[in-house]
């Protein structure tokens, strides 16, 4: 039977030029194949691709898949074990230790409090703009301050750090830095997230890493909470608000449809989640041999879960590769990922981009690309977030 199991080349694969929103060529082929392949990993081991929706959402709910670093069997030597705090790549009760005194701080209702600074904040960016510009970077003068901002205020990062702590994150989520350079970016975020979590607990002020100075974490876990917190609420809403911007402005019918009706906000927002999988893969480890779509993963081998291909999943959506912001059924998607590892700061990321997208389309009734579409940098597929990395744009003075 294996034989005849579909198999993909060396992972990651590029996407197709000219189709900077869909997934890679090789893995929608690998979902027309069946919602399970063979691959190989980057380091030459041997693994499996799951690109199905209901095959990625079953085994992200399944016990018997590890998210533990120190399993994951992709390349030829051993990894180490996650760090303490860095809770993505733990199983329980590891992971619970982490994750449940902080479910409280990032609850619907919370988040929703905060709609009315994050309006402050996203309008202050759009004044920059609008007294700097046109032409303008969006990434840089939009899409990522707003959700800088608003992370490190919600961890008590002092403004005068956000700058450089901005710049360390961008150099080790980008996907294109030599390993001496990310190595150094993220060695100089510890250090610097150390001496941020010793001042919290010698001088709590009102935020999220100072209440949890106030518990039995240590200054190590404290400082690994904090790296995921921030690098994930900065890297992941910031990509969704610059890639979406892009996603609409080649897409007029849809963003005209957004700028008449404000109230398919919430509903265009998920569409665009859904759409672009920004997040667009993760790992686990089979713990014992589990049959998955009628194969058998053997115990220690490590499955690639493919989520932008399974939010394209026709068996799942209707015409999954139309951006449609009307559409009824992006409930499920898998942008936040699913089960124990859901994403915490979900609720977060869609105020943020409620509010932003629609405040960024009001004050710009004419903005659109000040490039041609083909000349957008795009980060490369090695990035953990995919995204662009620059989006110049312009927009028509009142007036004028």
């Amino acid at each position: 039977m294996s034989e005849s199991v579909h198999t993909v080349a060396t992972l990651p694969t590029e996407r197709q030029a000219g189709c900077p929103f869909d997934p890679p060529a090789e893995l929608l082929d690998a979902r027309r194949h069946g919602p399970i392949s063979r691959c190989t990993h980057p380091g030459g081991k041997p693994g499996w691709l799951i690109t199905g929706y209901d095959l990625v959402r079953s085994v992200l709910a399944d016990p018997r898949f590890s998210s533990r670093k120190e399993l994951m069997n992709v390349v030829d030597f051993e990894l180490p074990p996650a760090p303490p705090g860095e809770f993505l790549l733990m199983d329980d009760p590891q992971h619970r230790r982490y994750r449940q005194p902080l479910a409280g701080k990032f609850t619907v209702r919370r988040m929703r409090l905060l709609t009315e600074r994050i309006e402050q904040i996203t309008a202050d960016c759009l004044d920059a703009m609008e007294k700097t510009g046109p032409p303008t970077d969006l990434v840089t003068a939009f899409a990522k301050p707003i959700p800088t901002i608003v992370i490190c205020e919600l961890l008590g990062v002092p403004y005068e750090d956000r700058g450089s702590f901005q710049e360390q994150i961008d150099t080790f989520m980008g996907g294109a830095t030599s390993d001496e350079e990310l190595i150094a970016a993220y060695t100089a975020t510890q250090e610097y997230l150390a001496r941020l979590v010793a001042a919290k607990r010698a001088n709590p002020t009102d935020d999220v890493l100072s209440e949890l100075t106030d518990s039995d974490l240590t200054d190590e876990e404290l400082k690994g909470i904090s790296l995921i917190l921030l690098a994930a609420g900065f890297d992941t809403t910031a990509n969704m608000l610059s890639l979406g911007t892009f996603a609409l402005l080649q897409n007029p019918g849809q963003l005209a449809a957004l700028r008449a009706d404000p109230a398919i906000t919430d509903g265009a927002v998920e569409e665009l989640l859904r759409y672009l999988s920004v997040a667009k893969t993760f790992m686990r480890t089979a713990l014992e041999d589990v049959e998955v779509g009628g194969q058998t993963i053997e115990a220690g081998t490590t499955v690639v879960l493919s989520y932008n291909t399974a939010n394209r999943d026709p068996e799942r959506f209707a015409d999954p590769h139309v951006l449609d912001l009307s559409r009824q059924d992006t409930g499920g998607h898998l942008a936040f990922s699913h089960g124990i590892h859901q994403c915490l700061g979900q609720q977060l990321a869609r105020v943020e981009m409620r509010v932003a997208f629609r405040a960024l389309l009001d004050r710009f009734p004419t903005l659109r690309l000040a490039v041609p579409a083909e000349e957008v940098g795009l980060r490369p597929e090695t990035a953990d977030i995919y995204g662009v990395k620059s989006l110049p744009v312009t927009w028509d003075r009142e007036g004028a």
